[in-house]
């Protein structure tokens, strides 16, 4: 589990690709590494990878991924190159303060940058989700303005959400900026995207409750009392 507050960016140093997926080194990463060991869960661009080598020193440090075909093909991670920088993060700690919202770190899809508009010292972005097919659905129902979102990892509050042109917003401060990756990204960028998880479960929850079948649910137990009144007053 993470909170989506970054706590360092690092490089990709080097990129191994095959078959079977990657393998990622990510280097400057020695301020995460002081209590890492292999096996230990990172947050790479806000995709939970399992540390598979790492080297820490305190001019860099150094640790590996392996990344499957599948997070290949749901994260903007393929899209990496040699010299880019990533957000990083530990899993959180039960001593810490929370300060961001729960992330699993498993990304749901990617979207893309559309604007970017300087308002002050903060930036606005706006993003715009894929089409939604029977293999990803729409991730919308999820968003709500005030809400969460993790974009590449990162904790951030909806400023505003449009249905129709399947696009969201976010808002940057100055200091936010400066501590991840988004703000670099130019229009046309890709981003990886976790959906509260909190609103999947509160939408599954509802959806069985309307839609069991019998006596289940609130549409079964509303079409059983109409019956039962029906028969009483012998309508039905």
């Amino acid at each position: 589990m993470f909170t989506g507050l970054i706590e360092h960016l690092g490089t990709v140093s080097s990129i191994a690709l095959d078959a079977a997926g990657c393998t990622l080194t990510i280097s400057n990463a020695a301020p995460i590494l002081g209590d890492c060991a292999v096996g230990d869960s990172i947050a790479v661009n806000g995709a939970c990878l399992t540390v598979t080598s790492f080297h820490a020193t305190e001019q860099g440090g150094s640790f590996t991924v392996w990344l499957a075909n599948e997070t290949l093909e749901r994260t903007d991670l393929g899209e990496r190159k040699v010299e880019d920088q990533v957000n990083l993060e530990r899993a959180m700690g039960a001593h810490v303060r929370f300060g961001g919202h729960f992330v699993q770190a498993h990304v749901d899809t990617t979207a893309t940058l559309v604007s970017r508009t300087p308002d002050g010292d903060s930036l606005r972005l706006t993003f715009e989700l894929p089409p939604p097919s029977p293999a990803r659905p729409s991730l919308l129902p999820y968003l709500i303005p005030k809400g969460y979102v993790a974009l590449d990892g990162a904790s951030l509050t909806l400023t505003g959400v449009d249905d129709a042109a399947r696009q969201f917003g976010v808002m940057l401060i100055q200091h936010t900026q400066e501590k991840i990756t988004l703000g670099k990204k130019a229009v046309g960028a890709t981003v990886n995207v976790e959906v509260d998880m909190v609103g999947k479960y509160v939408q599954k929850s509802v959806l069985a409750a309307l839609g069991g079948e019998g006596d289940v649910g609130v549409r079964g137990m509303v079409e059983r009392v109409v019956e039962e009144v029906l028969k009483k007053k012998g309508i039905a």
